[in-house]
């Protein structure tokens, strides 16, 4: 895995959890409009449950995954934050953490620290040289 992939993966588990996080407010709203249907006719035997209840099962399974992926990404930012720590130059470990931290745009890192775009980008390029991690 090379430096950037590494620094990426928060990104991806932060895209998974917002992703589960959506599919949960369809699943609340497909609750919401779920109805029954009272009838005397007699009904045979169901296997299964209901669709109420299925609805509910997959919502507590995908808030059951979002809390791992939390955790994940909780344990991941902190290992990527001791990583960036060790680099000595305070603007490269400035712009790893407004990147793979605050998964900031290029754009607005730039803005933030007061570079164009171009300075952005080869202050990365330089920063990224400077991670140590697979360096051991």
């Amino acid at each position: 895995m090379k430096v950037k992939e590494y620094l990426g993966q928060a990104y991806r588990i932060d895209q998974r959890i917002n992703s589960k996080l959506e599919q949960i407010i369809s699943l609340r709203d497909l609750a919401t409009k779920a109805t029954s249907t009272l009838s005397d006719m007699p009904h045979g035997t169901k296997k299964g449950t209901s669709s109420m209840e299925n609805i509910i099962c997959k919502m507590v399974d995908l808030e059951n995954e979002i809390n791992d992926d939390i955790d994940k990404l909780v344990d991941l930012k902190r290992e990527i934050v001791s990583v960036i720590k060790k680099i000595n130059n305070p603007e490269h470990q400035t712009l790893l953490e407004l990147r793979y931290l605050c998964f900031k745009t290029w754009e607005k890192i730039a803005v933030d620290m007061g570079y164009s775009i171009q300075n952005a980008y080869k202050l990365h390029d330089r920063a990224l040289e400077c991670v140590e991690v697979f360096k051991e």
